[in-house]
């Protein structure tokens, strides 16, 4: 049914929607992008799943946005970009909306989209070990898209702190910026995982989604002319010469022009 994705159920109304695409560290391609939207509507309707986790299969939880297809859109019409951009946005606001609890099993890197899928999460617990950045200044881009999940998550004060530098940072600190919940080792990460899950299949579910929608109502606004702000600045980015640049040296295995010869 799906190329770059993975659900499996348990039988307890545990569905586990899986990033699988570890050949590319699961960075999201437009298949995958589409994928998970189509996952998370059917995840939604289904009324024999009570909770979902989103995990990631190979030695990455995600990459980011797929770099070839970041560089498609330099060259398609600017309604095409639009679009692209769109699909990204759509797909994080049908994981954000999900009237179920979405709990994220992070491991490995997890960079640029997956700093975004991990804002979506109800609770995102990481692996000790594991590195998180928002990568995008870093290629000519901006944390577009993800970006209202990503305040909504860490808040505006701990946002100013990565948002725009591009720099790396453990999963500690990752807890203290809010991103995460908790870390766990290696060999208990299933352990937590299950310690979060196993609480919602005594509630009531219909409850434990009229909870969720209230909290997101209280919470700060994602709403369309938010979602069409980002779908808007992401375009224009993809439409300039920096993100040109800075795609460009990603593939040509070279320093983009602005970059300090001397940093990593």
């Amino acid at each position: 049914m799906y190329e770059t994705i993975t659900v499996e159920h348990d039988g307890r109304g545990v569905a586990t929607l899986w990033l699988d695409r570890a050949e590319k560290h699961n960075a999201m391609s437009a298949r995958m992008i589409a994928e998970l939207h189509e996952a998370a509507d059917a995840l939604g309707r289904d009324a024999e799943v009570r909770v979902i986790i989103l995990a990631a299969r190979g030695k990455t939880f995600c990459a980011g946005g797929d770099l070839g297809w970041m560089r498609e859109q330099f060259e398609a019409a600017p309604v095409a970009r639009s679009r692209e951009a769109a699909k990204l946005a759509y797909m994080l606001q049908a994981l954000n909306t999900l009237p179920k609890p979405l709990i994220g099993r992070l491991h490995g890197n997890t960079f640029g989209g997956g700093v975004g899928l991990a804002s979506v999460c109800d609770v995102a617990i990481g692996v000790q070990g594991m590195h998180m950045a928002l990568t995008e200044t870093r290629l000519g881009l901006i944390p577009a898209t993800i970006g209202p999940y990503v305040a909504a998550r860490m808040g505006e004060a701990n946002a100013r702190r990565v948002f725009m530098s591009g720099r790396r940072f453990g999963a500690d600190e990752a807890v203290r910026l809010g991103l995460l919940a908790q870390t766990a080792p290696e060999t208990d990460l299933d352990a937590a995982i299950e310690a979060e899950v196993a609480p919602y299949l005594s509630c009531a579910p219909e409850a434990v989604g009229r909870a969720k929608a209230l909290l997101r109502a209280l919470g700060p606004r994602i709403d369309e002319p938010i979602i069409a702000h980002t779908m808007d600045e992401l375009a224009r980015c993809w439409a300039g010469e920096e993100a040109q640049e800075g795609i460009g040296a990603f593939f040509d295995k070279r320093k983009p022009q602005w970059a300090d010869p001397d940093q990593t």
